[in-house]
């Protein structure tokens, strides 16, 4: 721990969040270490109990620590889900596994995965989804899937996605819940669109109050954005997906040549 200086201008709860977040860098404080208690940090920093407790939630609010109801502020965990880039949608690990590329990601990595789809509704395209799908967002339909993604029961992920109605129309994808084997893609392939390039978008942001709620997010947690979309072998584009991940539980790995 710093010792204050006559030159250090840090307010005390700044410099008691600087010092515990070096130490949680560090590794001298590791993910599930309980901190010391308000009244220990205060004790040893010769400081009220209320700037202990704002260093604490600086560091909530980094999403660092996390506090659990009468037990006290803990390093948060860090178990980083790897979504693996283009491999995921591979045709042959879909026909070697019948699994989708969540589900293949997932048991990869020894979890094991669950997709709820919550609804299959009937819509207009948001105006980046339009663009990308090459409709008009003022009179196109679309079929919007919403899904949510779990790894051993934890929320990481949801996905929307969106289907032009001339592509899916008359098919499960329109109706139905459930898609069976091999999942969307598989789906999409009976109806003669094979995904052959895919295009992904990255950002991230805060989380939304009903995506921090619905995903469990600890304060201070952002979400990794993705914005996918497939072409198939005309080079049409035929879905597009919003996914909004936990940052804390998800992470992007691409493998892509350099182009000259």
């Amino acid at each position: 721990m710093d010792e204050p200086t006559s030159t250090d201008k840090r307010p005390p709860s700044r410099r008691i969040a600087d010092d515990l977040r070096l130490s949680i860098q560090a590794g001298e404080l590791a993910p599930g270490d309980k901190l010391s208690s308000e009244r220990d940090l205060a004790a040893r920093y010769g400081t009220a109990r209320n700037t202990a407790r704002e260093a604490i939630s600086i560091l909530q609010g980094e999403g660092l620590v996390v506090a659990q109801h009468g037990r006290g502020v803990y390093v948060r965990p860090n178990r980083p889900l790897m979504r693996l880039g283009a491999n995921r949608y591979s045709r042959q690990l879909r026909n070697e596994t019948g699994l989708s590329p969540f589900r293949i990601e997932v048991t990869k990595q020894g979890r094991v995965p669950r997709t709820e789809c919550r609804s299959v509704t009937r819509d207009t395209p948001p105006p980046d989804v339009a663009e990308r799908l090459g409709v008009d967002e003022n009179t196109a339909t679309v079929i919007r899937r919403e899904n949510w993604y779990f790894a051993d029961d934890e929320p990481v992920q949801v996905g929307v996605t969106y289907i032009p109605v001339d592509v899916a129309d008359g098919s499960p994808l329109a109706t139905e819940r459930t898609l069976g084997e091999g999942s969307i893609y598989a789906r999409f392939e009976e109806l003669g669109h094979q995904v052959t390039r895919i295009r992904e978008e990255i950002s991230a942001r805060m989380p939304y109050h009903d995506e921090s709620t619905g995903l469990g997010m600890p304060p201070g947690v952002p979400v990794i954005e993705v914005l996918h979309t497939s072409f198939d072998e005309q080079h049409k584009p035929f879905e597009v997906t919003r996914f909004v991940m936990r940052g804390d539980l998800n992470g992007l790995d691409y493998d892509m040549p350099v182009e000259d």
